[in-house]
């Protein structure tokens, strides 16, 4: 049987964790920054957990 293949937009997205979950980070971080709140954008700096219900879908990209 052959390997699986890496989804290498997928790769470049998320990292795994120690425990195992997927780590992502935010979305509307790359311009428009004078629209955004200073708090806005000092809560996107920070990378968030994949959802459950996504956590299933993307796993299987990145085995």
């Amino acid at each position: 049987m052959a390997k699986m293949k890496t989804h290498k937009g997928s790769q470049k997205r998320f990292k795994r964790t120690g425990t195992g979950k997927l780590k992502r980070s935010h979305a509307y971080t790359s311009h428009l920054f004078a629209n955004k709140s200073q708090k806005q954008k000092r809560k996107l700096r920070k990378s968030a957990m994949v959802s459950s219900g996504d956590f299933k879908r993307i796993k299987n990209m990145l085995p």
